[in-house]
């Protein structure tokens, strides 16, 4: 199938709250689970999922995203470790906030993360995430983390990776990319 003849959509899903996404923390290998109001959160997924068929339904390893996919009624997604959360490395557990005070203006889309990957290593893992999905030949859901999958549709429209820097996503909510007119496009953000 050609790009201009696609109609395929990819949803993605950002896990519920955890203790360290309510405070601001990085938080990429520390296996967090979800608060109960992540866990009350990520169950109204369910609810605004039905209905849809998916032919590829991927997680994150990481138990908030595997628990956000069960939650939602996605219990057998299939886990994809490139679906991970940018690795943090130093930075693991901290906020900007207090990056910030070493490393003025630091952010994952501009600076080093030292110990961490660099977007050379997410680009890489992510236009994995995109050949599976390519190679489906229908709708993919794909449940992981905010650094990661903004940075999934930055690559998604055939952009660098820290392009994903534009795109704010909050906790359980659902973002849909798909095409128009045969260019990759946004079709519902941060829902």
């Amino acid at each position: 199938m050609t790009t201009a003849e696609r109609k395929d959509r990819l949803y993605l899903v950002r896990h519920g709250e955890t203790e360290w996404s309510k405070n601001g923390r990085h938080t990429s290998v520390t296996d967090l689970p979800l608060t109960a109001e992540g866990e009350r959160v990520a169950a109204t997924l369910r609810e605004r999922l039905a209905g849809r068929e998916f032919d590829l339904v991927l997680t994150s390893p990481r138990q908030r995203a595997r628990h956000t996919a069960e939650l939602a009624g996605f219990a057998a997604a299939e886990v994809d470790d490139d679906l991970a959360e940018w690795n943090y490395g130093d930075y693991e557990g901290i906020t900007t906030a207090t990056i910030r005070e070493t490393v003025p203006g630091w952010t994952v889309w501009s600076h080093p993360v030292p110990n961490g990957e660099t977007p050379a290593d997410v680009t890489a893992r992510l236009d994995r995430v995109i050949a599976r999905i390519a190679a489906t030949d229908g709708d993919s859901l794909v449940f992981g983390h905010s650094h990661a999958l903004r940075a999934l549709a930055a690559r998604w429209l055939e952009l660098d990776v820290t392009e994903g820097r534009h795109f704010v996503l909050d906790t359980a909510t659902i973002s849909t990319l798909g095409w128009d007119r045969g260019s990759p496009a946004v079709h519902h953000w941060n829902a």
